[in-house]
């Protein structure tokens, strides 16, 4: 129970009389009187008002001669004879344009309810769609109270007997509408209110003495009593949802509030109590001081007093008086056009018009209620922005008091209104540190902190020391719930010093560089850094790596080698001291990996023999730097054995078949390390003959020259050449070395004899007897080929001369063919046959199946075609200057390949246009010599 004198008191309502509309004198409605005699402007209702009541852009009055007048908003007052005698009660639906009235056509108590319907009309004035009398019996009794469901199904009309009946169905028609009595009792029912709940409807129903409610919806009608008080007539009333539709009824002491099963809360506010109404949130109360006028037993007001009455509204939702004012002989309270409208005695209708929210709270503010401001606005649904600035404005107030703890908790409501650092500018001192706390603390919370508002905090807690409070701010459960920038809490923590909780936040949020950098540089926790490293995906893993891997191998090398062999390998994540054996296996480029154990030579070949082993298609840069690496060991070694053993690895190594692409490179590093066999190795791996003799040469190994040449001669001839070189310019005897390059050069005739000669000439100690089998051989050899190419060109003049004889016996002799057989299918010659000069004959049937032109002998075409085409091949080879040039190169006998290209006629005399006539005839001449000693038959018949 709350004492309305502890409620403040304002004035949200401005107050004025309402006035006529705009008349003659150009008066406009709402204008102020200057005078007394303009007081007829202001607006009077008809005398005799009996009731009142509002709805559907109207307020509705009835008086005692049975009229029933509306007042519309243009306050043209107009009206109709609704009764013969007086219209009792009023009841205007605010969702349908239907009345519902009581009243008396007659003498007696016979009321009377009719149903108006103001949208129709009958002879100018509305529809009466139903008439029916109100007393539920024989009895004759008074009619008290009337209420209307807005579904137009349900009426009930108390009475003061105690009755009450329930018209069920269309009220609007008396067909398909039932009445019957629902309640009965001793006292006088005062109120009555539908409440509608989902399906379920309800009824209110309040007498002097109790209060009770049906549900009249389903069957049976059940009844539960709520209270054994009540009130007097019109002092009952229905809520708006605000108050959840609670049903009122202000007594004299309190004012109650009732759900339909229970009630409710109730308000001490003193005073008898007229009027209950309730508008828009608010509730209104007409009331007049005890100590002035007696209470009246049965209609709580004596009609015929002028005492002075007292209207409050009361906001219950903030606890507070929105307005108070005395009036004189209050008829009634009406609600429409979003104002009040009280009706005094006079026929005067006042006007309570609310402030706007503005307004209200501007009101408040003055007066420093920043918490009454607040319910306000919450309470007329002020949007966000609003609200903000209220708090602001609270807040600042509370700050200029010098109570921040109160300030930052209203600042702390304006987070995603109000700039952050306007409220941190005020919390910056050592001694607010607390408070400015609290806010960053919210404003994280609400996802709504930048970076530097992270670093703010983080670095009041480090101020603080305020672990715990500390570790409750990033030991967040997931990343959803994280309401900072984890990295810029990272850097602030790890400046702090607090390296644990550094660590925390990189762990959990994945932030692998940071937890490395922070147990590297920082905690200098090595071993912790390459555990957190085997654990990471494979890319992050490799990443880190090549960042910290020298680090690492400084400081613990045998485990970060093996890291590294696995990574290299066949790596996967290790899941808490266990790789996951489940998940695909990755490897890294291990040649990237190399510049890490540059200090660290002992590891690095672990590494590269590991690699070499495990993967034999590793990169060419693992095999260079074990060969690099293998070679040093090998040149830096005193131990014999040892050194043999790292010699035949070095061997090995070369002979893996790896260095085939990168030959250069594998013998820049033997010269290096002055590896010999190594590098005569590649050599001839690289065909390099020239250099093996060179090298054999450079360290006069007469024995390995001649077996250099031995195996290698075959693919270059030269290498003898080098070799008798060689020996001819010792001046050592060696006459066996000598001996032996010249047999090998008899046999293959590498040389001319005369460059032998002329070789041999150098060397001093070099005789006759040296070169004098060979000599012999060569001249002997000689002579037996000058006689076989004299025999041979003897042969070939013979020839030549006897084909001359046949070509001018063709040209001057005459020709007699004497074959009587065909040369084809040996039958005795018929005419018509086919001769030829060279003596075939031919059946013409035959020649004509079997030769291929009529200019050609079908006998001698074959050797004939084979001759041609020697010829054109030879004029065709005749300008081949570069392959000439080559073969004359290249051959050992250089004469023979001059003697071919002389044979070819390359050699020949060219035809130009700048020659003579002459020079043309002659050489035409030639050529057809020689066509003629090649082909010396032709067609004849």
């Amino acid at each position: 129970m709350a004492a309305y004198l502890q409620w403040r008191r304002f004035v949200f309502f401005d107050k004025e009389l309402v006035k006529e509309p705009l008349g003659n004198d150009g008066a406009a409605p709402g204008a102020t009187p200057a005078s007394g005699s303009a007081a007829s402007k202001f607006l009077c209702l008809p005398p005799g008002i009996t009731v009142c009541d509002s709805g559907r852009g109207s307020l509705v009055f009835g008086d005692m001669e049975g009229q029933i007048w509306f007042l519309p908003r243009s306050l043209q007052l107009t009206g109709f004879q609704a009764y013969k005698l007086r219209v009792t009660h009023l009841y205007q639906l605010k969702q349908h344009n239907i009345l519902a009235s009581v009243g008396e056509d007659e003498e007696g108590i016979n009321p009377l309810v009719k149903i108006w319907n103001l949208e129709k009309r009958d002879g100018g004035n509305p529809l009466c769609t139903r008439i029916f009398p109100a007393i539920p019996g024989t009895e004759p009794t008074v009619v008290s109270c009337l209420t209307v469901h807005e579904n137009l199904n349900f009426m009930a009309i108390g009475f003061t007997d105690g009755s009450v009946t329930l018209n069920k169905g269309d009220i609007t028609r008396d067909r398909h509408s039932k009445t019957q009595i629902l309640h009965k009792g001793n006292y006088p029912v005062t109120g009555l209110a539908f409440r509608q709940a989902g399906k379920t409807t309800h009824l209110f129903v309040v007498t002097t003495e109790n209060v009770q409610s049906y549900i009249v919806s389903g069957k049976d009608y059940p009844r539960v009593e709520l209270d054994t008080h009540g009130c007097g007539l019109r002092c009952s009333a229905l809520s708006d949802p605000s108050q959840d539709l609670q049903f009122i009824v202000a007594g004299d002491e309190c004012v109650y509030l009732y759900q339909p099963d229970e009630r409710g809360p109730c308000f001490a506010f003193e005073g008898h109590k007229l009027i209950a109404h309730w508008f828009r949130g608010y509730l209104v109360i007409v009331s007049r001081d005890r100590k002035v006028s007696p209470k009246s037993e049965f209609t709580s007001r004596d009609s015929q007093s002028s005492d002075k009455q007292i209207l409050n509204i009361y906001d219950l939702c903030n606890k507070f008086i929105a307005y108070s004012a005395v009036f004189e002989d209050v008829v009634d309270v009406l609600a429409e056009w979003g104002s009040l409208y009280v009706l005094t005695r006079d026929g005067r209708v006042h006007a309570l018009q609310e402030k706007d929210t503005q307004t209200k709270l501007e009101m408040l503010f003055k007066k420093n209620l920043f918490e009454m401001a607040i319910n306000l606005a919450k309470s007329q649904h002020l949007d966000s922005d609003g609200l903000a600035q209220i708090f602001m404005q609270y807040g600042d107030h509370l700050y200029s008091k010098g109570n921040h703890d109160g300030a930052v908790q209203q600042y702390i409501r304006t987070i995603g209104k109000l700039e952050p650092s306007y409220v941190i500018r005020k919390f910056l001192d050592a001694q607010r540190i607390h408070n400015l706390t609290a806010y960053l603390q919210t404003l994280h919370r609400q996802s709504l902190a930048n970076a530097d508002h992270t670093t703010l905090l983080l670095n009041c807690y480090t101020k603080l020391k305020d672990s715990s409070k500390l570790e409750e701010f990033i030991k967040t459960k997931s990343e959803s719930e994280v309401h900072f920038d984890v990295e810029t809490a990272i850097k602030v923590l790890r400046q702090a010093g607090y390296y644990s909780h550094a660590l925390y936040l990189a762990e959990n949020h994945a932030h692998h560089e940071w937890y490395l950098k922070i147990q590297l540089e920082d905690i200098k926790n090595y071993q912790e850094a390459l555990r957190y490293i085997g654990k990471l995906p494979f890319e992050q893993a490799e990443s880190n790596m090549k960042r910290y891997g020298k680090i690492l191998m400084h400081h613990i090398p045998e485990q970060t080698t093996q890291l590294l062999k696995g990574l290299c390998t066949d790596y996967r994540p290790s899941l808490e001291g266990r790789s996951d054996r489940e998940a695909p296996g990755c490897r890294a480029n291990s040649e990237e990996f190399i510049p890490i154990f540059a200090n660290n030579p002992r590891e690095l070949k672990a590494f590269l023999e590991h690699m070499s082993e495990v993967q034999p298609d590793s990169p060419q840069g693992i095999y260079d730097t074990l060969l690099e690496l293998r070679l040093q060991n090998w040149a830096h070694e005193k131990d014999p054995q040892v050194k043999e053993k790292l010699h035949a690895e070095a061997i090995s190594l070369l002979k893996s078949g790896r260095f085939c692409d990168v030959f250069d490179k594998a013998l820049v590093l033997c010269q290096m390390h002055d590896f010999q066999d190594g590098v005569l190795y590649l050599y001839e791996q690289g065909k390099l003959f020239q250099q093996i003799m060179h090298y054999h040469m450079q360290h006069e190994q007469y024995r390995q020259v001649i077996t250099v040449c031995e195996r290698h001669g075959e693919q270059d001839p030269s290498l003898w050449e080098q070799a008798l070189s060689y020996f001819a310019r010792k001046e050592e005897d060696c006459k066996e070395y000598v001996a032996a390059v010249l047999k090998h050069i008899e046999n293959k005739n590498l040389m001319p004899p005369l460059l032998v000669v002329q070789t041999l000439a150098h060397n001093s100690t070099a005789t006759l007897s040296v070169i004098r089998d060979y000599l012999v051989q060569k001249l002997q050899k000689q002579s037996q080929q000058i006689a076989q190419d004299e025999l041979r060109v003897r042969r070939y003049r013979e020839e030549t001369t006897r084909i001359r004889q046949e070509i001018q016996e063709l040209k001057a002799s005459p020709k007699i063919f004497q074959k009587t057989k065909c040369s084809i299918c040996n039958s005795a010659l018929e005419l018509p046959s086919v001769h030829f000069l060279c003596g075939h004959s031919f059946h013409q049937h035959c020649f004509e199946s079997y030769s291929e032109s009529d200019a050609d002998c079908p006998t001698c075409l074959p050797e004939n075609r084979k001759v041609m085409d020697m010829i054109r091949a030879q004029e065709q080879k005749r300008d081949l200057h570069d392959q000439f040039q080559h073969q004359l190169k290249c051959s050992n006998d250089s004469f023979s390949v001059i003697a071919d290209y002389f044979g070819r006629g390359v050699f020949n005399k060219l035809t130009l246009l700048t020659d003579p006539p002459t020079a043309r005839l002659t050489s035409s001449l030639e050529a057809g010599l020689q066509r003629d000693l090649l082909v010396h038959s032709r067609r004849g018949t």
